[in-house]
C-alpha cells in the first residue's frame, strides 16, 4: 500500500502489522542500524498533501505502519490489506525490544513532568529498561534549528539507541530523518501522544471506544476547538484517496 504524490514522493506502508514491525526493529537494533519509524494516519495524509518538506521526510522513513482505521480501510480497497498498529500501542513493545538487547532509550518531546512520569511507567512495565536521556524541547520546536542539533549531540553522548519522539507531526518526522542521518546507529520512533498517555497527562479513549473504531470521535470531543477542523480536513480528502486506492488494486505491493 502506498500514497503517491505529483512531486515524485511516495509513502509506502511496509510494515503490515505490529509483529512485522517489531521484527524489523529488533533486527536493526541488533545490527546497529539506525532507522526512522512513522505511524501514518489521516491527519498525516492531509498534511502530506500540503507540505512538500513533510512529504520528502516521510518518504525517507525506513518503517511505516498504519495508525488509524481509515488507513486500514484504504489498504483493503487497494487490495494490499494491513492491520492497525497505533503508535501509542507500540511504545512498550518497542521499549521491550531495546531492553532485551540491553540498549538504552531516550524520550524527546512533551514536557519535563510528562517525560519523567512516562520514564517511570515504562521502567515499571519493562524490566531492565534503561532511560539514558529525556529532553523536552522549547516551543515551538524547530526540527531544522539549533536546538535540534543540540538534541542530536545529547543523544550521541548519552549512548541511547532507540529514541521515542513525542513532538507532534510534522516536527517529529522531520527531526527523525535529520537525527537518523546524523547519528547512523539510533532508531527514531514518532509516537505522538504515546508518552503523555503513559504519564497520565492525556487520557486515551476507553478500550470499548477503540474497539468500536471511534477513538477519533473521542479525541475530537475531548478538544473540539483544536481538533474539529483537523478531522474535517482529514475526512474531506478520503474520497480521493479511496479512488487512488482502488486504482492500486491488482498492482504488486512495494516495500
Amino acid at each position: 500500500m502506498q500514497f503517491s504524490y505529483p512531486d515524485g514522493n511516495a509513502v509506502r506502508i511496509n510494515c503490515p502489522d505490529s509483529p512485522t514491525l517489531l521484527a524489523k526493529v529488533r533486527e536493526r537494533l541488533a545490527e546497529g542500524y539506525g532507522f526512522a519509524l512513522a505511524t501514518i494516519n489521516v491527519d498525516h495524509l492531509q498534511r502530506l498533501s500540503e507540505d512538500g518538506h513533510f512529504r520528502t521526510a516521510y518518504a525517507a522513513h525506513d518503517l511505516v505502519c498504519a495508525d488509524g482505521n481509515p488507513i486500514v480501510w484504504l489498504s483493503r480497497l487497494a487490495g494490499h490489506p494491513v492491520r492497525l498498529a497505533p503508535g501509542s500501542d507500540l511504545v512498550l513493545p518497542l521499549a521491550a525490544e531495546a531492553a532485551a538487547l540491553d540498549l538504552p532509550i531516550a524520550l524527546v518531546g512533551s514536557n519535563d513532568e510528562s517525560l519523567a512520569l512516562a520514564a517511570r511507567a515504562m521502567q515499571a512495565r519493562v524490566p531492565g529498561l534503561r532511560v539514558a536521556l529525556t529532553h523536552a524541547p522549547g516551543f515551538p520546536f524547530d526540527p531544522d534549528g539549533a536546538e535540534a542539533l543540540g538534541i542530536i549531540d545529547s543523544l550521541r553522548a548519552s549512548g541511547a539507541r532507540l529514541c521515542f519522539l513525542a513532538l507532534g507531526a510534522p516536527r517529529q518526522e522531520l527531526f527523525a530523518i535529520r537525527a537518523r542521518d546524523a547519528l547512523g546507529n539510533v532508531g527514531f520512533a514518532s509516537i505522538g501522544a504515546g508518552l503523555d498517555f503513559l504519564s497520565g497527562q492525556q487520557r486515551r479513549a476507553p478500550a470499548l471506544v477503540r474497539q468500536a473504531k471511534m477513538e477519533w470521535l473521542w479525541r475530537m470531543l475531548s478538544n473540539p476547538r483544536r481538533l474539529a477542523l483537523r478531522y474535517a480536513k482529514g475526512f474531506a480528502i478520503l474520497p480521493g484517496h479511496a479512488l487512488a486506492a482502488i486504482r492500486q488494486r491488482g498492482a504488486r505491493p512495494q516495500g
